[in-house]
């Protein structure tokens, strides 16, 4: 049985996801953005919660783990490269590695750009990436700490993973990241298919995520740097891909 997925929205636009295994009960929550939302979607799944994994130490994905843990005495497990900016952690995992959760199963890929010591989580079981603030829907995040080159590779290898993989990020940015979308892909009707799709579920207050990474990799702009016809756009036809990110990301920092 694939494991199930909940999204929690918390804050004003954050994301955290609860994954149950439904034989075992198992249950995982990635990232705590507040204690309140996440510890609710717990107690509505049978308020059972083995572990609380983290993407990276901003506050808006923290800030509720440490009530989260002494109420549910979840297994904290984040970045070991991160530990000494995180609440304290139970494991600290590396680029690579696979753990478990029971019979849920994790492999952690580094992915530094919007923080030096960003991870994601890959869940082969359950399809499913949880990708933090590295890749949004129809965008990235920005690049607080890396630089482009980093991000670039980063989006690189999970562009890499099964295309029915879902897409879990850490924010509500959608309909944002795909207005600038259309100023660079204004002639691709997948993206804009994906905007009407938006619309509806957002006018009905639904969130726009998990997306497949086959939808995404029609559609976003971030993930489609090496297609020539996009460096054209851009005015940079020839010129690597990196380049054409980088470019990508610096237009989307200034668009309002």
């Amino acid at each position: 049985m694939v494991p199930k997925i909940d999204v929690i929205a918390c804050l004003s636009d954050n994301y955290a996801y609860l994954l149950r295994d439904e034989d075992s009960g198992s249950v995982v929550v990635v990232d705590a953005p507040e204690a309140a939302p996440i510890l609710a979607a717990v107690e509505a799944s049978g308020g059972r919660l083995d572990a609380l994994l983290l993407t990276h130490h901003h506050g808006d994905h923290i800030e509720g783990a440490a009530e989260i843990v002494e109420r549910t005495g979840a297994q904290l497990v984040g970045a070991a490269a991160d530990a000494h900016r995180l609440p304290p952690l139970d494991r600290s995992v590396s680029d690579g590695e696979a753990f478990s959760v029971g019979p849920l199963d994790f492999r952690v890929i580094a992915t530094p750009g919007h923080t030096r010591g960003h991870i994601v989580y890959h869940a082969p079981a359950a399809r499913a990436l949880f990708s933090g603030d590295t890749l949004f829907s129809l965008g990235c995040g920005r690049l607080f700490e890396g630089s482009a080159a980093e991000m670039w590779d980063a989006l690189i290898r999970l562009a890499a993973l099964p295309p029915d993989t879902a897409i879990c990020p850490g924010h509500e940015y959608t309909a944002s990241n795909g207005r600038f979308a259309l100023t660079v892909d204004p002639d691709n009707a997948a993206l804009a298919e994906r905007l009407t799709e938006v619309a509806a579920l957002r006018a009905e207050g639904q969130p726009t995520v998990p997306v497949t990474l086959k939808r995404e990799l029609l559609t976003n702009p971030f993930l489609r740097a090496g297609d020539p016809r996009l460096a054209e756009r851009l005015g940079l036809s020839g010129r690597p891909a990196v380049e054409v990110f980088a470019e990508l990301r610096r237009r989307k920092d200034d668009f309002r």
